[in-house]
This record gives C-alpha cells, structure tokens and sequence, in this order.
C-alpha cells in the first residue's frame, strides 16, 4: 500500500468522525425499521417533501435552464404548486394515488416530480425510451391513475388511456383536450398554493422500475424515509470528498464560476433523479438539461452556461472528451467529471487528467433498490483506485455471501449485500421477488466483488444476466421473449459482449425454422416492441438448433463463448 492512499484513507477516515460525531451535522442515530436495526443519520428531511422544500430558500437563483429556457428557484416552485393545486384539486388525486410521468428531460418532469409527491402521491417515473407496451406496462402495473407525459408519449399512449383507466396531462407539443387528455397549461391556471398533506416517513413515495428475472421491469417501492436518508447520504459523500481534497476543491472554488451541473442522464434513473436533479435542487445550484445526448451539443452549453460539473455514463464521459471540438471548446469552467452506471474503462482515468489536469473525477455504485447509495468514488480516492467502486458511507453496510448463503470473511469475493435505512422495502406487487432479494434489511444486489482491508468496494462480476449498455440495464429474458414472437423464430438466445464505447453491447442468437427472416427484419421487429438502445446490435441466424444442456435450456454461456472465439 502507498503512502499516498494510506495518506488519504486516514483522512477520509478523520473527516467521517468529525461530520458524523454528536451534534455534527451528519449526526448518526440507531433505528428501528420494520424489525431490522439501521444506523441512520439524525438530522436529515423526514420525508421527501422536506427535503424538496429546502430548494424554497434559494429565491431568485437561476435553477433550470433547457435551451433558451431560464427559470429560477422561484418560478420552478410556483409551477410545481400551480400543479399540484390542480392535481389534488382539479383532478382529485389523493395521497397514495399513483401518478407516472412519462416524457424526455424537461423541466415539466422535474415539476411534475415536485408536485405529486408534495401532495402524498406515489411519483411513478416511466423510461422514456420505452414504446407502448413498456409504457402501458408501468402503468397498469402501478395502478397509476394519472401519466404526465410529452407529445412523443402521449403518441403511444393515447389509444390505451380508457382500457387503463388512466388520464394524461399532456406537456408540450400541439394542445390536445378530450375525455382523457388535457394540456399542462389548464394546470398552470390553478393558484400556486401547495395543498398540506399529512405525509410520515414511513408512507410510499416513489416506485421507480427496473429489469427483473421475469423479463418484465419490477417496481421498486422506495418510502419517504429511505429516499430522504438517499439523498442526505449524497451530500455526506460530498462533504467527506471535499474535506480530504482540500486542494483540489479550494482551486475549484476560486475559479470564479458559480457551482452548475449539466443533465445529460435520464431524470427516470435513480442517479439523474436523485444525485443531479435533487441535489441541486437542494444545494441551489444551477442545473442546465440536454434534450437528448450529443457531446457537440453539451460542449456548447458548456461553455455558454459556465458548467461546472458533467455527470453520465463512462462512454458518454469519453464521447465528450474525445470530440474533436473539445479542444477548441471553452471548458475553463469544468471541474467535475462523473462517470457511474456502468465500469469504468481502463484509459478514462488518464484521459480525464489529461484533458483537465485539476479535474475532480468520481465514479460510484448503487441501484435502483438501495435508492442510488452504495459507495463513493471521488477526486484522490479515483485517481488512486479507479478500479475501485470507492468507499462506504456509515449508514451502509456490505457484505459478501459465497453460494451456500453463509457470510464471507472480509476481502473474500462473493455476492454482494447491502444493509441501509435507504433500501427499497418491497417489489410492487411482487411478494416472492421481494422475498427474494430484500432479506432481513440486506438487498441481495446479484454483483459480485469485495471489499478490502481499507474499504474499498470492488465489483468484479454480475451473478444477474443483466446487460448494461451505456448505463441502461437490458434483461436479456425481454429481449428473447420479443424475438420469440417472431413467427420465424424457433429459439433465442440474448446476451452481452464487451464494448470499448458502451460498456456492454447486446448480442442475439436465433434458430430459425426457415431462411424467411433476415437480420434486418428482426432487429425492425425488436424496434417495434421495445426501446432502441434494447435492439441487438447483431443477430446470429441459425439454421441449426442452439446448444441446450440435458434439460433443454440454451447454454447462453456457450453460445457466447462461440461468438467471442469467433472474433
């Protein structure tokens, strides 16, 4: 071990005592939650609406800015009243109702967030990639009475409001107004008077879906407690980084340019949710959104909105870096550099320093069911360890577990465990997968790493079949079961391959009863099922039956090898 990291663990290690002792403001307090004994921290929001409230105290500051769009602090807050007045008294939504929000980032669904769990509604976000089953789907799994979607959305969705008994406030585009349909502008007539709603920490606030083993996405029930200590846990994260970098954050800081996030990652994803959109909204900081990623189009806001801190996935982190306008850009500004959702590739350490030798780089792991927290990443602690998926925070615990279910000895690599006051509580509506994976306060995460004598999480594996594809988690089980619909497909196998710039890239290989079906027409196939980034970016077809073991199920495992042996 260096004298540079054991240097900087021991700091970290003197920053943690001194933010979380007795009267500091990262207090820690021991809870009791259903059973199960958390380390807490005593001084964050009750519950979301708290936390959200304490944007209110930042006024006039410029907050959202998306093209030639600026609103401040202020202005945000009065639409997000106006619409939630209207929701609990225009359209009768109760506390528990559960509302979707289905559109692009806008600054409408940083509102529309606002709003319904203001007034004690379930927020539902949806993936905005998604086509018309994805979407129905969410939909009607969550009961949701109301969707506040885009144009682009509301297209796929128009058809099915009556048979899913859901009405939708549409946000821009062309107004429409029927029985089912209104425009966001009938909710910004209401008064910007923010309805009061009993709402404990223990009530449900959000169910946010992810990929499951059924193919199907699992809504992940989260309460106001948990996404409260979530988001608290963000800024002890950041309070620690700063503390044991301090140079490097001191040369931030005088540089003049005010604090200000570009949002490139999608606001229906726990990390754009809740690590960029609420985080500034609490800290006050400015926060520019990008309609759809393009790193021309960032670098230009970049520099013309003085952006200090880029977050996304690795590859769109090394899009950036690598375009050929960057070196023409004005990046004075950029400082933070992040890079999570998926691993970092070897090369992004060096090319971050490179191109901004003060850079203050950070990568991370959690998930959607521990509500975004997990570790930590950041400034000396990347630069030293950028294989590490950093270090913990005090209110969570890990543990591995080998494949007999019993716990393994610190730094023994196995399944990963975590135990945290922000974990989500249940799978809605699905009591055999929460079963499953929520286990007497720990999730079974499906990763698989360790963690290391100076408290550094790895993840070296995935036990799950998931494929990440630049931060986007594809099941592969979905996937098949679309190709399998095709009347040409006998069998269908779906999994992922390394790729340089997305991380993982998605493969199919499909036996065909006849020659009648090119690649083309089955990828077209998939696209009309599914989101584009879901569509394999090859499909192998066979003439020939798929490998299968003596029970008849695809050796997904061989048939991989095979195409990786292949080149």
């Amino acid at each position: 071990m260096s004298t540079e990291v054991s240097d900087l663990v021991a700091a970290m290690h003197r920053a943690s005592e001194q933010l979380t002792a007795p009267g500091a403001p990262w207090e820690l307090e021991q809870r009791r939650i259903n059973g199960v004994e958390l380390r807490s921290y005593k001084n964050a929001p009750g519950t979301l609406r708290d936390a959200i409230d304490a944007g209110r105290a930042h006024g006039d500051k410029t907050f959202v800015t998306y093209q030639d769009e600026r609103y401040s602090f202020d202005d945000f807050f009065a639409a997000a009243d106006r619409l939630a007045h209207h929701l609990a008294q225009g359209l009768g939504i109760h506390k528990g109702d559960r509302v979707a929000i289905a559109m692009r980032n806008y600054p409408e669904w940083m509102m529309s967030f606002v709003a319904i769990a203001s007034i004690g509604a379930v927020v539902v976000p949806l993936n905005s990639w998604g086509r018309a089953e994805e979407l129905a789907y969410g939909i009607q799994d969550a009961g949701a009475r109301l969707v506040i979607c885009d144009s682009e959305r509301l297209a796929y969705l128009a058809d099915q409001l009556p048979a899913l008994n859901c009405r939708a406030i549409q946000v821009r585009g062309d107004e429409r107004r029927d029985d089912w349909v209104e425009p966001w502008s009938r909710s910004q007539e209401a008064a910007a008077e923010l309805p009061e709603v009993d709402i404990g920490p223990g009530d449900l606030a959000i169910i946010m879906y992810t990929s499951g083993t059924t193919g199907k996405p699992k809504g992940a029930a989260s309460t106001h407690f948990a996404i409260a200590q979530a988001l608290y846990n963000f800024e002890y994260h950041a309070a620690l980084s700063a503390m044991a970098n301090m140079p490097t954050v001191e040369k931030m800081l005088g540089s003049g340019f005010d604090p200000a996030t570009l949002l490139a990652v999608p606001l229906f994803h726990v990390s754009g949710c809740y690590a960029v959109f609420l985080g500034n909204l609490r800290g006050g900081r400015k926060l520019s959104i990008m309609y759809k990623w393009n790193p021309e189009q960032a670098l230009d806001i970049i520099a013309r909105e003085r952006i200090t801190v880029f977050t996304g996935v690795p590859a769109m982190t090394l899009a950036l870096l690598e375009s050929p306008r960057f070196a023409d850009s004005d990046t004075s500004s950029l400082f933070a550099l992040g890079a999570g959702g998926a691993a970092c590739p070897p090369h992004l350490k060096d090319l971050i320093y490179d191109k901004l030798p003060d850079a203050y780089p950070g990568t991370g792991y959690g998930m959607t069911e521990t509500n975004a927290t997990g570790s930590s990443c950041t400034g000396a602690a990347f630069r030293l360890r950028p294989n590490a998926a950093g270090t913990l925070s005090p209110i969570v615990e890990v543990k591995t577990v080998g494949e007999n279910g019993n716990a393994l000895p610190r730094g023994e690599t196995g399944e990963i465990y975590i135990k945290s006051p922000t974990n989500v509580q249940q799978y809605w509506n699905l009591p055999e997968a929460s079963a499953n994976t929520f286990v007497d306060g720990w999730v079974a995460t499906g990763d698989v790493g360790y963690v290391d004598d100076l408290d550094f999480l790895y993840i070296v594996d995935r036990i799950k079949d998931m494929v990440i594809r630049g931060g986007e988690n594809i099941y592969p089980v979905e996937v098949e079961g679309v190709l399998l619909g095709h009347p040409a497909v006998l069998e269908a196998t779906v999994f992922g391959v390394p790729h340089e710039q997305w991380g993982e890239e998605l493969i199919a290989s499909v036996h065909l009863g006849d020659d009648s079906a090119t690649e083309e027409e089955l990828r077209a196939h998939v696209a009309g099922h599914l989101a584009g980034f879901k569509v394999p970016a090859r499909i192998l077809i066979s003439g020939d039956e798929l490998p299968k073991n003596a029970t008849g199920k695809v050796l997904k495992k061989a048939v991989k090898e095979q195409y990786l042996a292949a080149g």
